[in-house]
């Protein structure tokens, strides 16, 4: 089993989150979108499967680096 592991790519704003735990996503799909400086930043998975963890909420400051989810088939 593969799983894909998206992390933030810079300091950012949770602005929406689209999915939720047990969701089955196709590839290319939006999971959260972030703001920063005043831009929506979509954060897509690049796998088909099934939203294992979520680790943010609407409203959370993340920095660069910081795990959003984790996506397996």
């Amino acid at each position: 089993m593969a799983v894909e592991e998206i992390h933030a790519e810079m300091v950012s704003s949770v602005w929406k989150v689209l999915v939720q735990p047990g969701s089955e996503v196709a590839a290319g799909d939006t999971l959260v979108i972030l703001e920063s400086m005043k831009m929506e930043i979509p954060v897509l998975t690049e796998r088909a499967g099934t939203v294992r963890e979520l680790h943010v909420v609407e409203g959370e400051v993340l920095q660069e680096g910081d795990l959003i989810a984790t996506v397996d088939d």
